[in-house]
């Protein structure tokens, strides 16, 4: 490291968070980890992140760093040399950061239709929209840019992967927590997920499921008793 501190200000649930962990886990990076209650965030976190008042933050010495998305890329251009998360080709770089937008516009807003889900028909809708997330993430793997690839980033974990695997891992769980059946019909799509989960380092960062599972269960009672 530079010798200057980081510390990670986070939830433990949060997919967004799981993301900057596993990334400082793959570079070598030590790091403070602050828990914040998000029903009674701390003055640090509301100081650290005045816009949009949520978590992670990075903090880097006196500098922080909000939304995960921007901290990954700030960690791979602050350590290039320790586990590249970024592919060093430009055209590569394009397509990584249209995928990686994919997980924010389109995966998350599926999986929050999901859980906020109060009858059938608003389920099935909500279940056709996380497949097709999936079949074009299945196509992409099996004909698109990232084809015959084991992970997106090649043969190790690149950036798109950590983005897009918390977000398929939580689908799990939320689907578990709604009773919806997403299928297990997209087998190139199915393969990648298990090769991620089945990885070390995310291993170490992944919340238990059953502590994951009663955490989602709770909200959606909330979620569904204000309807």
């Amino acid at each position: 490291m530079d010798g200057v501190e980081l510390k990670l200000y986070g939830m433990w649930a949060s997919p967004y968070v799981l993301r900057v962990r596993l990334a400082l886990k793959l570079k070598g990076l030590d790091y403070e980890y602050v828990e914040e209650n998000l029903a009674n965030k701390s003055a640090a976190l509301l100081r650290l992140n005045p816009v949009h008042r949520k978590v992670p933050v990075l903090l880097h010495g006196d500098r922080p760093i909000a939304e995960s998305a921007v901290i990954l890329e700030y960690i791979d251009e602050t350590w290039p040399r320790r586990f590249p998360l970024m592919p060093a080709d430009p055209r590569e770089r394009a397509a990584v950061r249209f995928w990686c937008h994919f997980g924010s516009d389109k995966m998350i807003p599926s999986l929050t239709a999901l859980i906020h889900s109060a009858d059938e028909a608003q389920r099935a809708a909500a279940v056709g929209e996380v497949r097709e997330n999936r079949k074009l993430l299945e196509d992409e793997l099996r004909e698109g840019f990232f084809r015959g690839r084991r992970f997106f980033g090649g043969e190790k974990l690149g950036i798109l992967d950590i983005i897009l695997g918390f977000d398929a891992h939580l689908a799990r769980c939320v689907a578990e927590v709604a009773e919806a059946d997403l299928g297990e019909d997209f087998p190139s799509f199915t393969r990648w997920l298990r090769e991620f989960e089945a990885q070390p380092e995310v291993q170490e960062v992944l919340p238990p499921s059953d502590k994951l599972v009663d955490l989602l269960r709770g909200y959606r009672r909330r979620i569904l008793a204000q309807a």
